[in-house]
């Protein structure tokens, strides 16, 4: 009887540990280096977190090329690479009137006249500086309005867009599908009006603002001149004020350094939906297709919250055995670009009054992963018990027969 002896305190302590398995954590207890986290409701307490607010740039920028919004605000349209328009000669029988096109140098080329810069003009300037250049060459003759230029397409610019956006960097504003180019090219009348070319769309392009942009003290600068822009108006509805934008604009959105949780929601200065990674391998779901995870579950709109990404993510509902599964939300503070990890209970969140303080808001490109609740590892432990007792409890039957 030793043998069998020895053989069941060996199962009671297969047992025991998978008791005591099974009572572990069902998710990873996540550490986070000190200022990682970034809005309220990514921490658990009443902690106050800290603004620290960036230099502007229109400290570094010399006062005396400062000039008021308002004057380029009401600037006219001046041409850009890409542009077209419609050149009329008096006198000229097709030989210098025609269609062109503005190009990526910035210049116009007409037979006869060579190459002449219009980037940055007005339709007037490029039209004086073009009678100019005719008459040089002696192709037409010193008469007023000799030359008329009107603009047939205004084509997507250029701009340079840096501070508290999700992807800083160069962008195209007003930029334009071919359907609708070729209806402007078709059109034998003149004129056009590219709304897409204005700071609000140059902003979008560049990811939008992110929840700690000062909008009230956007940074504009062309070419010398600079001036600041607020554009709070565009995110509460209280007025308009957009600006068109040229090529070669640079435009600077200073960090508050603090979370805004009005500044989360698709609007004329944010992005209308984001990407969101997200793992369900918990059970009943053994892989992400049969959790019904795919392209459209992970795209989300922008103000979107943890709960309802993990309801995308079919980690809500289900079995009374999996009830307090855990989730991991795994973002980056875009201030300091330091990664940050919270552990969330499901059910805690969902009975919680305190809930809305304690879901996080989704960023573009976090990540979600659901775990399995103790009872499931409970189950699983005492499932890989009963794999290894099997054959134990075989050897143990065919030891006491042969006794």
């Amino acid at each position: 009887m030793r043998p069998t002896r020895r053989h069941t305190i060996w199962l009671m302590s297969l047992g025991i540990h998978a008791v005591l398995l099974a009572g572990c954590s069902s998710a990873p207890t996540p550490h986070n280096p000190p200022g990682a986290a970034w809005m309220p409701e990514q921490l658990e307490d009443e902690t106050t977190l800290a603004c620290h607010p960036t230099t502007s740039v229109a400290t570094s920028l010399p006062e005396e090329n400062y000039v008021f919004a308002h004057q380029l605000l009401t600037d006219t349209h001046r041409l850009s690479p890409g542009d077209r328009m419609k050149v009329q000669v008096i006198g000229d029988d097709e030989m210098l009137s025609g269609n062109y096109v503005i190009d990526d140098t910035g210049q116009l080329v007409i037979a006869g006249m060579g190459r002449v810069n219009l980037q940055g003009m007005t339709i007037d300037e490029a039209a004086q500086r073009v009678r100019e250049q005719l008459i040089a060459r002696g192709l037409v003759r010193d008469l007023p309005r000799v030359v008329d230029i009107n603009l047939i397409e205004s084509a997507g610019v250029s701009v340079v867009v840096s501070g508290a956006v999700f992807n800083p960097g160069p962008v195209r504003a007003g930029e334009r599908g071919p359907e609708a180019r070729a209806g402007l090219t078709n059109n034998v009348n003149s004129g056009d009006a590219n709304v897409g070319r204005s700071l609000s769309t140059a902003i979008r392009a560049a990811g939008g603002i992110r929840p700690d942009a000062s909008v009230s003290d956007v940074v504009l600068q062309r070419g010398d001149a600079w001036t600041r822009v607020d554009l709070s108006g565009l995110i509460d509805g209280t007025r308009f004020t957009d600006m068109r934008v040229t090529h070669g604009d640079r435009i600077t959105i200073p960090s508050t350094g603090c979370f805004d949780a009005r500044l989360v929601r698709p609007g004329s200065l944010t992005i209308p939906g984001i990407r969101v990674y997200m793992s369900n391998l918990s059970r009943p779901a053994a892989s992400n297709a049969t959790a019904a995870i795919g392209k459209d579950t992970t795209s989300l709109p922008y103000g979107t919250r943890l709960l309802q990404g993990l309801v995308s993510a079919n980690c809500v509902g289900g079995s009374a055995m999996n009830s307090h599964r855990k989730a991991i939300l795994i973002s980056k503070n875009p201030i300091n670009q330091q990664s940050v990890v919270i552990n969330r209970d499901i059910e805690d969140m969902l009975t919680s009054a305190q809930r809305d303080r304690i879901n996080p808001y989704l960023m573009p490109d976090d990540a979600i992963a659901c775990y399995d609740s103790r009872m499931m590892n409970f189950r699983d432990a005492f499932s890989l018990l009963g794999e290894m007792v099997g054959p134990a409890a075989t050897a143990i039957l065919i030891n006491d027969v042969a006794q």
